[in-house]
């Protein structure tokens, strides 16, 4: 893959609610892209409950969906509220969903993962939990830089949008080393 490609991302939160912090951290993520990418975000909401006897009959239609536009970006954005010090339910559900054989999407897909959170540890249980369960899967997370806000809720102006420097820094920052990660392992033959 040449550099002068455009890297197509795609990105999705782990929460649903309509003002989410983590979702406002994807919008930033799609503000601050590097040139030469671009970032898709999918919404959770249409994904059921997991469900054996339902995968069973087939993946439901937005699980599919779901499953072809990951396989068919070239890395993942993954942003992600914390509960009860771990993975919060609907990304975990839609984990278990999108992952389920045949050919899950995820391997080989170069992951980057940021989370805010109204607590003081800005999601690093949940983050931690999650770079375990993607390594299940044969992701290549991103390790550097870490996006963990905390205390959302004090860093959005008047209009839900992120105002905190640092954090606007730290995922400019992401976006340009995840670019940069997924041209690498693209350039890399798989054996």
């Amino acid at each position: 893959m040449s550099t002068k490609q455009t890297i197509k991302a795609l990105g999705f939160a782990g929460s649903l609610r309509k003002k989410s912090f983590n979702k406002e951290l994807l919008a930033a993520a799609g503000r601050l892209l590097p040139e030469g990418m671009t970032l898709e975000v999918y919404d959770l909401a249409p994904i059921p409950l997991y469900n054996e006897d339902v995968r069973e009959q087939g993946f439901p239609p937005a699980v599919e969906v779901l499953r072809k536009k990951i396989a068919a970006a070239d890395c993942v954005v993954i942003a992600m509220p914390e509960y009860n010090f771990s993975i919060a339910g609907v990304l975990k559900n839609t984990i278990d969903w999108v992952s389920r054989p045949p050919e899950q999407p995820f391997k080989d897909k170069p992951v980057a993962i940021m989370g805010a959170t109204v607590g003081v540890w800005g999601t690093i249980r949940g983050q931690y939990h999650l770079r375990q369960v993607l390594g299940c899967l044969d992701a290549h997370v991103l390790h550097k830089p870490e996006i963990m806000v905390a205390q959302a809720n004090t860093k959005l102006d008047e209009q839900g949008r992120l105002k905190d420097q640092m954090a606007l820094d730290l995922i400019k920052t992401q976006m340009a080393a995840l670019k940069a990660w997924t041209l690498r392992l693209k350039s890399v033959p798989v054996a």
